[in-house]
């Protein structure tokens, strides 16, 4: 197994609505062999949530990373800063 890490942080902002949310998801391999797809969200400026889900395979993390992207990007969230790998 490779020792993959990436982390995303978009945001979505809209003054109008007196919306300001950022959404972060890494990838993070665990001490067991495992990867982890870490989510962080909530308001900005604020500590807000996390969530951490274990697979077995980069593959399957892989999916699911990209498939939350597609949806928040969907929604309106932007990067606020290149990803670092």
């Amino acid at each position: 197994m490779n020792a993959l890490t990436c982390r995303l942080h978009i945001k979505r902002v809209d003054p109008n609505r007196n919306m300001a949310r950022y959404y972060e998801l890494s990838l993070e391999p665990t001490l067991f062999g495992e990867i982890s797809l870490v989510r962080t969200w909530g308001r900005i400026g604020r500590r807000g949530q996390r969530r951490v889900e274990l697979f077995p395979t980069e593959k399957q993390a892989v999916e699911l990373f990209l498939e939350l992207l597609r949806k928040k990007r969907a929604k309106g969230y932007k990067p606020d800063r290149p990803a670092s790998i």
